[in-house]
């Protein structure tokens, strides 16, 4: 589980990862993407995840050996719990088909939560 980044800190509503995964930053892209559409560029999005991972590959005929391969993409490692993404300043029916359109480009399980009022 995740010991950091467990809360609503910034928006009213946002997506908790509930299973681990390796989100791409291209499936990061696709999912601001979405929200933004649905929401119109009314409210704000805040991105909580960073793909600071390197992956590297090799070519698929190279031979055993010859050291690591370049670096092919970039990956922000997501444990469960994780808040990823957060919205604010639209109504909630808006930020929930927002957040289920963004959640659905992710390779992950996840959950719509709001922040606890006290």
């Amino acid at each position: 589980m995740a010991s950091r980044m467990t809360t609503v800190a910034f928006g009213e509503f946002a997506i908790k990862a509930t299973t681990e995964a390796w989100v791409t930053s291209r499936q990061i892209e696709a999912a601001r993407r979405a929200m933004t559409r649905a929401i119109k560029r009314g409210g704000k999005i805040w991105i909580r995840i960073f793909p600071d991972k390197p992956v590297t590959s090799k070519g698929s005929e190279m031979p055993m050996g010859k050291g690591k391969g370049a670096v092919d993409h970039y990956v922000a490692v997501i444990r469960p719990g994780t808040v990823m993404f957060e919205m604010g300043g639209i109504s909630e029916d808006l930020a929930r088909h927002a957040l289920t359109l963004a959640a659905h480009k992710l390779p992950l399980k996840t959950k719509i939560i709001s922040r606890e009022l006290v």
